[in-house]
């Protein structure tokens, strides 16, 4: 199946900052795992999916209060049991760059065991190609 892209976005609000009066890490770290979430759930059970690492995530700027933060994730590539998403998050306002990094999931059954998903990702734009390879390098 071809890849999609799917976005989420999020307002920074004051219960969502640090000490110094920027976005928590955690906060930021939830939504990136939402994210991923959201483009695992499009390509099968939501109940079959857990994610078992982020990989890589490096926030690259301060993001103040009242920041809206757009979120875009999607499946680069498929295992037997896992499923690997790249996640990118940028200020809506002007594009600038806040985290990206990648996500492993793992489909599971009801008892919590991986379980095959017989899903296929097919890259289609150099961009989704130079992700996939990416995404292999990785260690799970």
């Amino acid at each position: 199946m071809p890849i999609k892209k799917y976005e989420i976005h999020h307002v920074v609000m004051g219960a969502d900052l640090n000490h110094h009066g920027t976005l928590f890490a955690g906060q930021g770290a939830k939504w990136f795992v939402e994210s991923g979430f959201i483009a695992a759930a499009n390509l099968t059970s939501p109940e079959n999916i857990v994610c078992v690492n982020i990989h890589g995530m490096h926030f690259k700027t301060r993001v103040p209060l009242g920041t809206i933060v757009r979120f875009e994730s999607k499946m680069v590539l498929s295992g037997r049991t896992r499923l690997i998403a790249y996640v990118k998050a940028v200020k809506s306002e002007n594009e600038e760059h806040i985290v990206d990094g990648f996500l492993t999931f793992v489909h599971v059954d009801p008892q919590g065991h991986p379980m095959p998903h017989g899903i296929t990702i097919e890259a289609d734009s150099d961009e989704d190609v130079l992700l996939q390879e990416k995404a292999r390098a990785l260690s799970i």
